[in-house]
């Protein structure tokens, strides 16, 4: 028995090793190899901004390797692959930089739609939102603070170093995993549905997200604090944002940070990142 689980624990070794650290897809969208592994998801020790939708720090393990985005899905690749660009930072506004822009105004159900294309025809890789666990233990690449370890304007574009405007990707700081604008820049949807109080009872492995809507807590703070935004009136699960945006004050920038918007909703400060399993 202890020489099946040997085999087995090399072979699953030998199966990540062979992976390639990287790859690009054939619209030229980079990925990076995130290994398996475990961490703490939530409130990090020694921030003192927390919600209570960030709490309980708990435990959680990722049991299975997967890629994500180097950077977020830029307006050129959208463009290039559903033939318009819903940005408002588009060509008029970024102009010749524009490309290399997030894509913003784009809602949870039209990300599906890309990522439905995005995989047609590209050997069988199933191209997907990350879990809301995996774009938070791909954020942390193995730190603890709230900021991924840096200063949150050489990391990420917020109100604080932003201009009012998103920018081209990849321009500041990676973490530690080589990941780029994991916070700031865009908002990013991840697959999950929103749970105010899901952490008090999330599975220990793999968390998929909530079955049922918590419909308790659905508007946000205004990011400068000027009273609240609304969700528009839906039936359907919130989804989870993730990551902070230009449009945002730095505190909001905190690698545990978690609010929600219906899926149909869509604005200039949300965009998103694509992950895909390792074949």
């Amino acid at each position: 028995m202890r020489f099946s689980l040997l085999v087995m624990a090399t072979a699953a070794a030998g199966a990540l090793w062979a992976q390639p650290k990287t790859f690009t897809s054939s619209i030229g969208m980079e990925f990076v190899l995130v290994p398996s592994g475990e961490f703490q998801m939530g409130c990090s020790p020694s921030d003192k901004e927390c919600g209570a939708a960030e709490k309980p720090l708990h435990q959680i393990k990722i049991t299975k390797p997967y890629y994500i985005g180097k950077f977020e899905v830029t307006q050129g690749q959208w463009k290039g692959l559903m033939g318009s660009n819903p940005s408002y930072f588009n060509e008029t506004r970024a102009a010749d930089s524009w490309k290399d822009h997030p894509v913003e105004q784009v809602s949870w159900n039209a990300v599906q739609e890309f990522l439905q294309k995005m995989g047609a025809g590209e050997n069988g890789r199933k191209y997907r939102l990350p879990t809301e666990a995996e774009w938070e233990y791909a954020a942390r690449a193995g730190t603890t603070d709230a900021y991924q370890d840096g200063a949150t304007d050489r990391v990420g574009w917020s109100w604080l170093n932003s201009g009012g405007t998103t920018h081209p990707v990849g321009q500041l700081k990676p973490n530690a995993w080589g990941i780029y604008d994991m916070l700031g820049n865009v908002w990013e949807w991840v697959q999950d549905g929103y749970d105010y109080g899901y952490y008090k009872g999330s599975p220990a492995e793999d968390p998929p997200g909530p079955e049922a809507d918590d419909s308790s807590h659905r508007s946000l703070l205004h990011p400068l604090g000027r009273g609240s935004i609304k969700h528009p009136l839906s039936k359907e699960l919130s989804r989870t944002i993730r990551g902070s945006s230009w449009f945002w004050n730095a505190k909001s920038m905190r690698v545990s940070e978690r609010r929600s918007y219906k899926p149909e909703y869509a604005d200039y400060a949300g965009g998103f990142r694509v992950a895909v399993d390792v074949q």
